[in-house]
C-alpha cells in the first residue's frame, strides 16, 4: 500500500477525493507519455510516483478563478455566431 494514503491528510490538502483522483490520473498519463518523474523512482510504479509527487507538493491542481476565465465570444473566434 502507498504509505501516504494511509491517512486522509493528502486528500484534504488537495481539496477532496475527486480532485486528488483527477490529479493522479493526469500525472500518470504525463509519466506514461514520457514526462520525467519529480521524485526518485526507487522501484515505484507510475501511480506510486504520482502520489509521492503530490504528497511532496511537487504537483498541484490549479483551478482558475472565475475572473481569470474569459467567457466572451466573438463572431471572429466562433463562426457559428
Amino acid at each position: 500500500m502507498i504509505e501516504s494514503l494511509k491517512s486522509d491528510d493528502i486528500i484534504n490538502k488537495i481539496g477532496g477525493r475527486f480532485v486528488f483522483t483527477a490529479l493522479v490520473q493526469h500525472r500518470v498519463r504525463e509519466l506514461m507519455a514520457g514526462a520525467r518523474p519529480l521524485v526518485e523512482r526507487n522501484g515505484m510504479n507510475d501511480i506510486e510516483v504520482a502520489v509521492e509527487e503530490i504528497a511532496q507538493g511537487k504537483v498541484t491542481a490549479e483551478i482558475p478563478k472565475p475572473d481569470e476565465v474569459s467567457l466572451e465570444t466573438t463572431t471572429e473566434s466562433n463562426p457559428l455566431l
